[in-house]
């Protein structure tokens, strides 16, 4: 899709309780979402015409907004109405789904307390987050540079766009390195995550992952934690340093976008693509299919 601007898509977008022709969904350069990341959004994912764990991702969208000060107006059950609806209109069945929700233009200044909400939803067709091909034999990660906040300096819990630009500077510089994403350390030099997705390792059949203190325990994270507890796979959350992924066999990430993808590299540390990184694939695989 790199050849085709997003906002050049056809079909209808869900924009403030009406769908719209999707050229017309726009807003003001002087939203305070704009300039200040007073915006709070999802990604979800429909398999086969239905949105995997679309409540759970609803939920989180609110539970977001209330952190940033922000009230939607609309109930849960009509985001999740418009989030179907959406996919129907635009004739879609396996695709990508973001609802996103953003302060407006009638203040602009650091208080906003009087701006509208505004709260839209697209859908398009988005196959995998990463290259099928390179998927398989596991992407190779970059060590980034920046890190992630205290979450005393940062509401962590929240999906919220302003968390993003760090992500989007170390993926960056990753890729212009040769490299599909990046590993970000937290503020204490613990490792917490990739750019978009939680991380998993793999070390004589138990599965480690750092505990989620100051970035999103995400929904498929707690998918796949469930779907290996099911396989009798002990799972152990606590704080890893980086060094330790010198002992680690296996490596993956999850994620709505990366779903479960093998890590075959990060920096100087390399991984298997083995049997446990490979089952929990294809049990997610099989989780969000619909029945």
């Amino acid at each position: 899709m790199a050849d085709r601007s997003f906002d050049r898509f056809e079909g209808e977008i869900w924009y403030d309780g009406a769908f719209v022709p999707w050229e017309d969904a726009k807003l003001h350069v002087l939203s305070h979402g704009l300039h200040y990341a007073s915006a709070v959004f999802e990604g979800e994912r429909s398999y086969g015409g239905e949105i995997y764990k679309l409540e759970e991702h609803t939920e989180r969208l609110f539970f977001s907004a209330e952190t940033l000060d922000m009230k939607i107006p609309f109930t849960r059950e009509e985001i999740n109405n418009a989030c179907r609806e959406a996919l129907k209109r635009n004739s879609l069945m396996d695709a990508y789904v973001r609802p996103i929700a953003w302060r407006g233009s009638e203040m602009m200044a650091v208080s906003a307390q009087e701006t509208t909400i505004h709260v839209a939803i697209a859908v398009w067709q988005w196959p995998s987050y990463f290259d099928p091909e390179i998927k398989l034999k596991g992407i190779r990660l970059d060590m980034s540079e920046w890190r992630r906040p205290d979450p005393r300096t940062i509401p962590a819990k929240a999906k919220a766009a302003g968390l993003y630009m760090i992500c989007t500077l170390s993926k960056h510089a990753a890729e212009r390195k040769g490299y599909q994403d990046a590993l970000m350390l937290d503020w204490r030099g613990q490792v917490a995550e990739a750019t978009g997705a939680n991380i998993f390792f793999v070390k004589e059949g138990v599965l480690h992952t750092p505990t989620p203190d100051c970035f999103l325990d995400g929904i498929t994270r707690r998918t796949v934690m469930d779907l290996a507890r099911k396989r009798g796979i002990e799972i152990v959350e606590r704080a890893i340093m980086p060094e330790e992924m010198e002992g680690f066999e296996q490596c993956f990430l999850t994620g709505t976008a990366a779903e479960v993808t093998p890590v075959s590299e990060i920096g100087p540390y390399r991984f298997e693509v083995g049997e446990i990184t490979k089952t929990l694939m294809n049990d997610y695989m099989e989780e969000v299919r619909p029945k």
